[in-house]
């Protein structure tokens, strides 16, 4: 199981890195006004509109591809069974601190502000 854990978690990153980069990739709406002045988008590599649809539809594939990685990395993670000993489950032993003989403690008035006490 933790292998398939492992690949898993494996798939799901390098799907994240692929859609981040696929996102950064695409045109915004904008940029339709700025390819109309020539910035060369009808020479492209998929050509004036095919990018958009391909490079869309790849990242939706991927998105859902994440999303599925997301629920069953959730879900194997929480299968898994609880490990024992935990710090939390000894008891504390504490020491008693012995209390100072040396200074007594003198009790302060209420609606005293701040006086000296005398030795």
């Amino acid at each position: 199981m933790n292998w398939f854990f492992s690949l898993l978690l494996t798939v799901h990153i390098l799907v994240a890195i692929v859609i981040i980069g696929l996102v950064l990739m695409q045109h915004g709406k904008g940029a339709d006004m700025g390819a109309a002045f020539g910035s060369g988008a009808s020479g492209s590599l998929f050509g004036a509109t095919g990018s958009a649809n391909f490079l869309s539809r790849t990242t939706g594939v991927l998105a859902a591809v994440f999303f599925a990685t997301s629920l069953t990395l959730a879900y194997v993670a929480s299968s898994k069974p609880k490990t024992t000993g935990s710090v939390m489950q000894e008891p504390v032993q504490s020491q008693t601190v012995p209390a100072a003989a040396e200074s007594p403690v003198v009790p302060v008035d209420a609606g005293s502000k701040a006086k000296d006490i005398p030795k």
